[in-house]
């Protein structure tokens, strides 16, 4: 999916390592008279023995071996851990699914050099305290494609007669399968180059003939239809443009392919993302990171309000035509987060007219086997102890599924008790700088008082072509020496295309800072007389930026914007300040002087 187009650096480039929060497992764990949702049916109260990584039994009367741990599971079902079958997974991605349940992330585009080391901790046996990832590594798409947007260089694909070369050199790097872009945009109102189908079709038999998977990513019916047609595995996404065909789950059933609708994505981009319900679920929120709250949280620069109610068509098709849906999420996309919008996708899932116990089949049993996991997504003597304990019964009410009492990652509890502690320390904030003026630009450089100091800004991580420029000039606001001069050329072709130049208040990218001393912000600007915007982001009100308007005309003039006026924000989670141009095309250039926080 396109992610949001915010002035941020990518977390794909500076990756951390995940602090463990499981612990060693005991000898054996028992957990007593526990209604099993073995991955297809419900079962009545049976006890379920967890011996190091595996299930070693299940049955009515099992004996409690030494030093085992006996768990009550009275009123309480026992699931498989959920697998999000369409994830991103950087950063601390895989810790944070766990909290929520998600044992398994099925990638679809990150680092293959991340990937390749968390395959190896798996294997190694020391990833207890992070879902277990699979991974397509680099998407299949062309030069200048959805994928090569976030500013790191990834090879592309460009003829039919390089298929098995591309196909063979993902394999090498690890790759689990393939992922495949067919999607120029326009269901989105954006426009980029896409494969042919020529190029679809070599790709897809490329990975099938070293017997891998080939899963596409579309935007439109005519490109699922012509994915299927290509021999893909499985959708990835379903289409927004339009309401399906009348045959369209049966020509996807009829086919053996599976569909990934992402529902919770599509709800976002149609702008009912509900990811503020989430946050303040009780249930859920205790667990909830400040990343993945920033993302839950956060929403898409366009809307498609009619293409929702296309995807929930589909899957009502699909389940009638009896064709594999399969649950994912597509986080960390705007109103999205990693683990916890599983439990929105189940929910949404129902909504479009599965029963619970399918939209729970969706989400273990039915991944596990498109994506050949044998070891997992059901509950059976010798399978992987990757398992979630809940409160109630979720094959009645799918929203008992969030009421989560432990998790298990190959027989090792996850202490979610510590993660809930550590998320509440680290939602206590620092960072708080003397507040004043943030830069007068009189030393000829760039440079702030605090934060990261003055960098460009456009749109072109968001696939624009928009271009900016900053250099230092000549004479100041107030007769002072130098001012900062602001150039560049905002290019037609997204509605939300910008360009300009932004500060950082922390010394660390887009890390939230402590300004609620502040009661406004004030700059100086002159300029060509366009309409330009001051943006505003904060950390509580996710990526989409809170805006206000100047004109910056042909003589100096000082504006201030009181910090509450953007969006009633209080300041104490600045991310950044930004003055743009955009979304208007065209030439422009400003200067601005004497910028103060204070």
């Amino acid at each position: 999916m396109f992610r949001t187009p915010t002035i941020r650096v990518l977390t794909l480039l500076s990756l951390l390592p995940v602090t463990s929060l499981g612990a060693q497992a005991p000898a054996a764990t028992l957990i007593r008279q526990v209604r099993v949702f073995d991955g297809s049916r419900l079962l009545s109260a049976r006890d379920v023995l967890l011996q190091n990584d595996r299930i070693a039994a299940i049955g009515t009367t099992i004996p409690a071996p030494a030093g085992a741990l006996v768990v009550d599971g009275a009123n309480r079902t026992l699931l498989p851990g959920l697998i999000d079958s369409h994830t991103h997974a950087y950063g601390d991605a895989l810790s944070d699914a766990l909290a929520f349940g998600v044992t398994t992330a099925l990638d679809m585009f990150t680092d293959p050099g991340e990937a390749a080391a968390r395959r190896a901790e798996q294997k190694a046996g020391t990833a207890s305290a992070r879902a277990d990832l699979f991974s397509a590594g680099v998407l299949t798409t062309v030069p200048k494609g959805h994928g090569t947007e976030y500013g790191i260089p990834i090879p592309t694909i460009a003829v039919p007669e390089s298929a098995q070369a591309f196909v063979d050199a993902r394999i090498a790097e690890g790759s689990d399968y393939i992922k495949i872009i067919l999607d120029d945009g326009s269901a989105y109102g954006i426009k980029l180059p896409t494969l042919s189908q020529a190029t679809l079709v070599a790709v897809v038999r490329a990975a099938h003939a070293r017997k891998k998977m080939a899963v596409v990513h579309v935007g439109t019916l005519a490109d699922a239809r012509m994915a299927i047609d290509a021999g893909a595995d499985g959708l990835m996404h379903l289409f927004v443009d339009r309401a399906p065909d009348a045959q369209f789950g049966k020509f996807v059933a009829a086919h053996h392919a599976f569909v990934v609708p992402t529902l919770t994505v599509l709800r976002s981009i149609a702008g009912t993302s509900a990811g503020s319900e989430l946050a303040a679920d009780a249930r859920l929120s205790p667990y909830l990171s400040a990343t993945g709250r920033n993302t839950l949280l956060s929403s898409f620069p366009f809307k498609n309000p009619s293409g929702y109610a296309a995807a929930e068509a589909s899957v009502k098709q699909l389940k009638a035509a009896g064709a594999t849906i399969l649950a994912g999420t597509d986080a960390p996309n705007p109103g999205t987060a990693h683990g916890i919008s599983m439990h929105r996708e189940l929910e949404l899932l129902v909504h479009a007219g599965l029963t619970p116990t399918e939209a729970l089949v969706a989400g273990t049993s039915a991944p596990a086997r498109a994506f050949s996991l044998r070891d997992r997504g059901t509950i059976a003597v010798g399978q992987r102890a990757d398992l979630l304990l809940v409160d109630g019964d979720p094959t009645q009410d799918i929203m008992a599924a969030r009421a989560i009492v432990s998790v298990w990652k190959g027989g090792v509890a996850l202490d979610r008790a510590k993660v809930a502690s550590t998320i509440a320390a680290q939602r206590v904030k620092g960072d708080a700088p003397a507040l004043g003026l943030v830069s007068s630009f009189d030393d000829g450089t760039p440079k702030a008082s605090f934060g990261m100091g003055w960098m460009i800004s456009t749109d072109r991580m968001a696939g624009g072509t928009s271009a900016a420029t900053i250099t230092l000039a000549d004479g100041g606001a107030t007769n002072t020496p130098k001012s900062l001069d602001v150039q560049g050329n905002i290019a037609a072709g997204l509605p939300y295309a910008w360009g300009g130049v932004m500060f950082m208040p922390s010394k660390q990218p887009m890390k939230a800072t402590d300004l609620s001393k502040a009661q406004a912000i004030r700059f100086w600007a002159k300029g060509d007389g366009r309409t330009y915007k001051v943006m505003v982001f904060s950390e509580s009100k996710g990526r989409a930026p809170l805006t206000a308007d100047f004109v910056a005309g042909s003589e100096w003039k000082e504006f201030v914007f009181p910090i509450s006026s953007f969006g009633g924000i209080d300041g104490h989670d600045i991310q950044g300040i930004a003055f743009t141009a955009g979304p208007d095309a065209g030439i422009f250039a400003f200067k601005l002087d004497e910028v103060r926080v204070q």
